[in-house]
């Protein structure tokens, strides 16, 4: 037989097959944000000492002079942050870092090994809607840690006088009554971002204190799961700070009330019907978003006289023209769309999908007619 000096060499088969590249597991994250005096402290070292059974790393960057956990210190050497931990039984240790980026977590992860889980507490004046985007979005940087959902502490005796104090006011939004509206404080951006809420020092307030509690956290945020505890004793982890999955399955949309409360216009919840969308209007509402939430332009909006919008947190499903079920997640600029987990299909189903948004002066604006006219514009299959 003649070889083909340019032919191909023949593979041959030894035997040995490539093992398939396992992906590293990634460990949840929860933020735990509230404003000052709410008990987050309290809450993680409720933490530290319950019997779990979990191995958790609990990240502290705030502390005070009281706790026997604020032994753990961020000292400076050469100019950059060295963390020391204290291990404190039950499988949890108990840290402080001054940078609460992605990097030096998981450095800290290296030095520390593996967790079930990581908690990270934010200052009391943090904004959650910086920080989360952090922790979310970044599957292509490969990083081993990702963002199971945000926690916000409210002190249920002062939450009231926090939400309307001047005091508070977040950076950049320092309108006044007379000019846009109601003063924006640090506690209502921290509600309007939570997938949890915990209403904390129950003891303190009487029914109809924490029946208006519930109500006005309500009329900012009508997505959140809102619980009601003592000293940050919680009945149990998984619901309350864990196993949220509030960033990669959609639930509660129905919660969602239209338009602003009189309770408080500072912050509203909007809900927008979606209809099973075709191929192309899938396209048409990726670009809306981009533009909504990139550009701050609604589109077929008219500028009116009066305060741009602001939105906090986006979520919602709806059906694909093959009937799968998919998923809009969104924290102020940063969404994704993607395959609902549960990988539903239903060609014959529920016709109509919503998306619920939060965030400030929503109601000036018809998100309802501009997107129903994306949708309309964008060639049907």
């Amino acid at each position: 037989m003649d070889l083909d000096d340019d032919a191909p060499p023949e593979l041959v088969v030894t035997g040995t097959e490539l093992e398939p590249e396992e992906k590293p597991v990634k460990v949840p994250i929860t933020l735990i944000t509230g404003y000052l005096g709410a008990g987050k402290t309290t809450l993680l070292n409720y933490i530290l000492t319950a019997e779990h059974g979990k191995k958790i790393a609990v990240i502290m960057n705030e502390f005070g002079d009281s706790l026997d956990i604020e032994k753990s210190l961020t000292i400076n050497k050469d100019g950059e942050s060295v963390e020391e931990w204290m291990d404190v039984g039950n499988g949890c240790i108990c840290c402080s870092v001054k940078d609460t980026g992605v990097n030096a977590i998981e450095s800290l992860m290296e030095k520390k090994g593996k967790f079930d889980y990581i908690l990270l507490e934010t200052t009391g004046l943090a904004d959650p809607g910086n920080i989360a985007p952090l922790f979310w979005m970044d599957d292509g940087l490969g990083s081993t840690i990702y963002l199971d959902g945000i926690v916000t502490l409210v002190d249920a005796k002062n939450i009231l006088r926090s939400l309307d104090d001047p005091a508070g006011k977040v950076e950049g939004h320092e309108e006044s009554d007379d000019a846009h509206g109601p003063v924006m404080t640090t506690a209502h951006v921290q509600i309007s971002h939570a997938d949890v809420i915990v209403i904390n020092k129950s003891d303190l307030a009487s029914e109809e204190e924490l029946q208006a509690v519930k109500d006005r956290i309500g009329s900012i945020n009508g997505l959140a799961k809102i619980f009601v505890t003592s000293q940050s004793v919680v009945p149990k982890l998984e619901g309350f700070l864990l196993d949220l999955h509030a960033y990669d399955r959609v639930e509660q949309l129905d919660r969602a009330e239209l338009g602003h409360s009189h309770l408080d216009k500072t912050i509203s919840t909007i809900s927008v019907p979606l209809p099973r969308l075709t191929k192309k209007q899938q396209s048409g509402l990726d670009a809306w978003l981009r533009s909504v939430l990139w550009e701050n332009v609604l589109p077929g909006q008219k500028s009116i006289d009066g305060p741009a919008y602001d939105i906090h947190r986006l979520k919602g499903r709806f059906f694909g023209y093959e009937g799968n079920e998919r998923i809009i997640q969104g924290v102020r600029e940063i969404f994704d769309i993607f395959d609902s987990p549960s990988q539903q299909q239903d060609t014959n189903g529920p016709e109509a999908g919503k998306m619920v948004l939060i965030g400030r002066h929503l109601e000036s604006f018809n998100f309802r007619k501009s997107l129903e006219d994306a949708l309309a514009s964008a060639e049907p299959l």
